[in-house]
């Protein structure tokens, strides 16, 4: 059994039960009074230069940057509820650089790219970094890196190993890295500074937005986008109302949800992921944990761990602690029900509790789960219909905070006819491989996910299934 295994057997149903007692189930990022008032629907026949769907981080950013490169062009963006309601205003607020979800992930599907895709990635978060700076936006942004910490023995090897290739990393030993984070749990880490942020990962899209608006940018809410329709003159989009928007170009970011692109759909599935947002800590358990440096924290098992610190509008610390389970549900389902997991809540307790045992029974103010566009490389794709006047993002597959926006510039170029760097990269031109239809793609996901927590507990070796994936192109290694 694995470390978070045996505390599953090891924290009682009483002490869950009580964690989770007066725990609201909704994203704590999006439950404040700084969030900003909806902007009304779309009504009646509009007409637009370039036209985003959707409202989160990949739309967001590619209406940002359009009125970048040109503040002339009529710009309009719709949100089929509220803006970063989806992904971008329910992840942990691990912003990194790199675009293929990991080097070895990376290497492993695109091999002649990874140094090149390395150093856009870097480049990425460096303009990103410093469009936060030029607009003043309010997003927590501290670039305080990320500390990867070995829960099992073994793993200490490989923390090492890394640490050897990257001059700019920090290794910790079992007991510097108790010194750092006051966890039983941890064998070693590796503070992993250059390329890693963390951000509010909601104030982040209000920001986008409001910068958006302050560009010129229409922007709907609570506009519902049913349909392309495309003629030699204009691109026209449907709505669930009485809208209909006319433009010449379209750039659609609808991640999860059913790409307008049928042509696009075999290529992503909904894993769904949840988390945990502990009670204030008190000034006692604060010294007691440590964490001065505030890194973020991710576990290197198979089904890892996602944990940082962060300070709400109260002053008050609290501790993110999410990840583990991915749950996949028949026929690509997006159900309201599965937005919460009770059995992933009480194994996030538990698993909590095991890892940060100063903390004694802090409880939870609230958990909530997501979608996550998940692709079968685990990095973005692209997809281009009707001559680049239409094109398509999605699969950032839990890695897009900072992916979006090098997405949004490639969307962009290919709008814009542009012939660039971006534009001729693999990563642009070629496909994942697609998911097969049920009832295998369900079969396949629980294989998967059984095999993935074997490997987790033979130290990390991977079986014939996990073999065979790896071989024909659907294996991941971040």
């Amino acid at each position: 059994m694995t470390t978070y295994e045996r505390a599953e057997a090891a924290v009682s149903a009483e002490r869950i039960n009580a964690a989770l007692a007066n725990t609201q189930r909704e994203p704590y990022w999006l439950d404040t009074d700084e969030r900003p008032e909806a902007l009304p629907p779309a009504r009646g026949a509009l007409d637009t230069d370039l036209l985003v769907v959707g409202g989160g981080y990949t739309g967001l950013w590619t209406a940002l940057l359009a009125k970048e490169r040109d503040p002339g062009r009529r710009v309009t963006l719709v949100e089929g509820q509220r803006i970063g309601w989806a992904a971008s205003g329910r992840n942990g607020g691990f912003c990194e650089a790199s675009l293929t979800h990991g080097a070895s992930n990376g290497e492993r599907h695109l091999p002649k790219e990874t140094a090149r895709l390395h150093e856009l990635g870097l480049e990425n978060i460096r303009e990103f970094g410093e469009t936060v700076r030029r607009y003043n936006m309010d997003c927590d942004w501290s670039e305080t890196g990320v500390l990867r910490v070995a829960s099992e023995p073994y793993q200490d090897a490989i923390l090492r190993e890394d640490a050897a290739s990257d001059p700019d990393a920090v290794y910790f030993d079992a007991a510097a890295v108790k010194a750092e984070v006051n966890s039983p749990v941890y064998h070693g880490g590796l503070w992993e500074r250059e390329g890693n942020v963390l951000v509010h990962p909601a104030k982040l899209a209000w920001e986008l937005r409001r910068v958006c608006l302050e560009l010129g940018v229409e922007m709907y809410e609570h506009t519902q986008a049913t349909g392309l329709d495309v003629t030699p003159a204009a691109v026209t989009l449907t709505t669930d109302g009485d809208a209909t928007i006319r433009a010449q170009r379209v750039a659609l970011a609808t991640n999860v949800f059913p790409n307008l692109l049928k042509r696009a759909r075999p290529y992503t599935v909904p894993v769904w992921d949840y988390a945990l947002m502990s009670n204030p800590l008190t000034s006692e358990q604060s010294a007691a944990l440590g964490w001065a440096n505030d890194q973020g924290l991710a576990d290197m098992n198979n089904r890892f761990h996602y944990i940082r610190k962060t300070r709400g509008a109260d002053g008050l610390e609290r501790i993110l602690f999410g990840g583990y389970d991915a749950l996949y549900h028949y026929g690509k389902g997006l159900n309201e029900e599965y937005y919460n997991s009770e059995p992933t809540y009480r194994r996030l307790v538990a698993h909590f509790y095991e890892t940060f045992p100063v903390l004694g029974d802090i409880g939870f103010s609230h958990a909530w789960g997501g979608a996550i566009d998940s692709c079968s490389r685990f990095f973005s794709f692209f997809t281009r219909a009707h001559q680049d006047r239409v094109v398509s993002a999605t699969g950032f597959t839990g890695l897009g905070v900072g992916a979006t926006r090098f997405g949004a510039n490639v969307i962009l170029d290919l709008l814009d006819g542009l012939k660039t760097e971006r534009t001729e990269l693999d990563l642009v031109k070629k496909k994942p491989i697609p998911f097969p239809p049920e009832p295998i793609a369900a079969l396949g996901v629980k294989i998967t996910t059984a095999e993935m927590a074997r490997s987790d507990r033979r130290e990390g070796k991977r079986g014939l299934w996990l073999s065979t994936m790896d071989a024909v192109g659907m294996g991941f290694d971040s």
